[in-house]
């Protein structure tokens, strides 16, 4: 399966938010390669930068402990739920500069995988 699949297999309702973080990852990481990695949609570039996972009511986004981190206290500020490696995100409250950022961030890491 491969990322296209994957968010075509989704609920109809989620797949134009799923379109829209994969969108903001590539922007963010042009140089990273797109790949499906523990059945989550990938962004690689030596190493796992970032994933993002569809749920039944939440999109997961899944950076890594350090990037989790080091967003902890504006996702906690925010209401959202996260824990070592992830954070989810209601689907009705998705915050896309958010994501850029955090995409961002985990490009920037020179650390183990996200």
């Amino acid at each position: 399966m491969n990322i296209d699949e994957y968010i075509a297999a989704q609920r109809e309702d989620i797949q134009e938010i799923l379109s829209r973080v994969r969108d903001v990852i590539r922007e963010t990481l042009p140089d990273a390669r797109e790949k499906m990695s523990w059945q989550m949609p990938t962004f690689w570039k030596g190493r796992n930068l970032i994933h993002f996972a569809a749920h039944k009511n939440h999109l997961g986004i899944y950076p890594g402990p350090e990037a989790v981190e080091h967003f902890a206290p504006g996702l906690k500020e925010a209401g959202y739920r996260y824990s070592k490696g992830a954070i989810q995100f209601p689907y009705g409250n998705v915050p896309f500069d958010l994501i850029r950022e955090i995409a961002e961030y985990c490009g920037k890491m020179s650390g183990t995988e996200c």
